[in-house]
């Protein structure tokens, strides 16, 4: 299985927490705000991620990303 960049990550570390406290999904301008990233920059990574297999969405759909990987194999979040 192809493992995820530092960056790769730290975006899905993000996307497990946020959905563990917030039982959803975040929408793009909260990865935005945390990471300190423009929008094409989250967008990018969010199909990179799904192109690689570490999640699944619904396009035009919000909030709609899954993680596929288990939990064990999502890094911490610095």
């Amino acid at each position: 299985m192809i493992k995820p960049t530092k960056k790769q990550g730290q975006y899905l570390a993000f996307l497990h927490y946020y959905m563990k406290l917030n039982g959803r999904a975040p929408a793009e301008y909260e990865m935005e705000r945390y990471f300190k990233v423009s929008p094409p920059s989250v967008h990018q990574m969010i199909l990179t991620l799904e192109k690689k297999g570490f999640i699944s969405r619904i396009p035009g759909q919000a909030r709609s990303i899954q993680l596929l990987i288990p939990r064990g194999e999502v890094p911490d979040l610095d």
